[in-house]
């Protein structure tokens, strides 16, 4: 059994721990309440948006876009959402496992042909120790979602796409469901596919729409614009699964510490008795002698 100072020893820096890692959870919950108000004062307005092309589709208005023409994969861009720090469970090593299967599955035309861009730091690294080059610096907007920085990211990877510099973009990210529910998903950003929103809910009327000037002009202005409302949800998306993940990890480490300190302190309680039980027979076996 340890000694007594050993088990002291370790009583302190488990409590130590523990304030810490209590500590870091209150941070992320406050964190976390900011960012989830954040996404949901955001998705009411991308869903209009979607719901307004929507609308357009079923009232059997012809969409001409380049942004939704489909071509061979040749080159395809990947933009991936992470973390900058960790501590917040398997946030990071799920995307970037999920990300190594993407990568793999565009291996084949070559590495060059593969751009990925990487919104935090650790995916950053994780996507170098893989061996594919990264295409910019987007640690800040990982740390501190900003709508421009979202819709620079999202103009390039347009303005690539439509001079056939990528034919397909893919997202990755968490999708933050609640606290304690963060999914992993995978979309296809560009080009966007049509025939998803019209299979999406009608309502029982058909919309009659006058537009003014013309429908290609209004769907060019509202398609670049779905698409940088998109990149911009995506990334309050992530950004509120990051605090929930961290809050939840830093929840777990806490009971841990406490279900710990509560062991060592029955360790600690037993060889405090077990030494006086010594002292006191060594005592008695002295005076009998």
């Amino acid at each position: 059994m340890a000694s007594l100072k050993e088990v002291k020893g370790r009583i302190a820096s488990v409590n130590n721990t523990r304030k810490i890692t209590s500590a870091m959870k209150m941070v992320a919950s406050a964190k976390l309440h900011k960012a989830q108000a954040a996404i949901e004062n955001m998705l009411p307005y991308e869903r209009r948006l979607n719901h307004i092309l929507t609308n357009f589709l079923s009232a059997g208005t012809e969409v001409e876009s380049p942004f939704i023409v489909k071509r061979e994969v040749k080159r395809v861009a990947v933009v991936v959402f992470a973390s900058n720090t960790s501590l917040c469970g398997g946030f990071n090593a799920n995307v970037i496992r999920h990300l190594t299967v993407i990568l793999d599955e565009y291996k084949s035309p070559g590495m060059e042909n593969v751009l990925v861009f990487p919104v935090g730091r650790k995916v950053a690294e994780g996507v170098k120790k893989l061996g594919f080059k990264i295409e910019g610096d987007f640690q800040h907007m990982a740390d501190k979602p900003s709508y421009q920085e979202a819709a620079d990211l999202a103009t390039d990877l347009m303005n690539r796409f439509l001079h056939h510099d990528i034919d397909k973009v893919e997202l990755l990210y968490n999708h933050f469901r609640s606290t304690a529910v963060q999914i992993l998903t995978r979309e296809t950003y560009l080009p966007i596919d049509l025939t998803k929103e019209e299979t999406g809910e009608k309502s029982g009327r058909e919309p009659d729409y006058i537009i003014e000037p013309s429908s290609e002009e209004v769907m060019r202005e509202l398609l670049p614009k779905v698409l940088r409302m998109k990149m911009f949800t995506v990334l309050l998306d992530s950004n509120a699964a990051e605090h929930a993940a961290r809050t939840m990890a830093m929840q777990i480490a806490t009971d841990n510490a406490n279900e710990l300190l509560q062991d060592l302190t029955v360790m600690y309680n037993k060889s405090r008795q077990q030494a006086i039980t010594n002292e006191l027979l060594d005592i008695v076996g002295g005076s009998m002698a």
